[in-house]
């Protein structure tokens, strides 16, 4: 095809796109005229993404602590994006599923190996000092997070463990709520009164919780594993795949996160406290809590033994 030719067929295509949402060709070509050339720092927001890191103190290595988080959360961000394709396709497929969930283990392996850029990147006794002007804000905070685990399981799965007995799928959205078990972080263990942490963190977020429960209810990723055909409920593949991204989210990553608190909050020269106040000894540790998105997937001997530290 001649480039002339080539030209033509490109303009039909673009007059075939318009027509199809009823604008004027013409328009939008003219437009080209005064549009300005893309760069790199407007396509990425560049100067944008710079200025978002404002430090509460002087201490140089409170920079890399905002830094490192701010990259969790995109990384995060990137996850519920690869999770939203998986629940909301309407016409899932083994091959989709299993590299859409490859990609998400990926990006959780890369958060897990990132710890040692906070584990070995900040001073330990400049963290101890930047530390008391962040509280009562804390990780435990991150509502993307609490996004993730809904659209990876169905809510039974993150239910305080001592409490599943009496809810089910009939329960309110609501009641189950009120049991996540990481309310039992941001409670007072005898009286059961909330924390300053968690009652702002439900005023912030505890509506759109409730939708996204709601919404991940019946397309989460083990519903959508559940709907698919039984014979690919037996892909070795996709299960292989199910299980590494369990494991990597609810333990290895969890443990990462954990090392890395015992290494600044555990070290014997604070008080050994969470910024937010919460019992993060229990409430990181995989063997207490038992997050497990699949358990189905995984034989009686590794459930009893989850998160067990070798």
């Amino acid at each position: 095809m001649k480039i002339k030719d080539n030209s033509a067929a490109i303009l039909k295509e673009i007059e075939l796109k318009y027509q199809a949402i009823n604008q004027k060709t013409e328009t939008q070509l003219e437009g080209l005229l005064w549009s300005k050339p893309i760069t790199y720092w407007d396509y990425i927001q560049t100067d944008a993404l710079l200025n978002l890191q404002i430090q509460r103190t002087v201490l140089p290595d409170e920079m890399i602590f905002i830094m490192y988080h701010q990259v969790n959360e995109l990384l995060f961000k990137m996850i519920l994006w690869e999770m939203n394709q998986i629940s909301h396709h309407q016409n899932l497929e083994t091959p989709f599923f299993t590299e859409r969930l490859t990609r998400i283990s990926r990006y959780f392996d890369m958060l897990t190996t990132s710890f040692d850029i906070m584990g070995d990147g900040m001073e330990v006794e400049q963290y101890l000092k930047f530390r008391n002007t962040l509280t009562p804000a804390s990780g435990f905070q991150s509502a993307q997070y609490r996004f993730i685990e809904f659209a990876s399981t169905d809510l039974i799965n993150l239910i305080d463990y001592r409490f599943r007995a009496n809810i089910d799928r009939d329960t309110s959205f609501e009641n189950a709520f009120e049991h996540l078990y990481w309310q039992a972080a941001g409670k007072d263990h005898q009286t059961g009164k909330k924390s300053y942490l968690l009652e702002e963190f439900e005023e912030k977020y505890k509506a759109s919780f409730l939708i996204k429960m709601k919404e991940y209810n019946t397309i989460n990723l083990w519903q959508k594993f559940k709907q698919l055909p039984e014979s690919d409920q037996k892909n070795t593949e996709l299960i292989n795949a199910m299980r590494h991204y369990d494991h990597t989210v609810n333990i290895t990553w969890v443990m990462g996160h954990l090392n890395a608190a015992r290494k600044y909050i555990d070290n014997g020269n604070g008080n050994g406290e969470a910024t937010g106040g919460s019992d993060w000894k229990k409430y990181m540790h995989p063997k207490f809590q038992r997050r497990i998105f699949f358990p189905e997937l995984w034989s009686v001997e590794e459930l009893k033994n989850w998160g067990e530290e070798k």
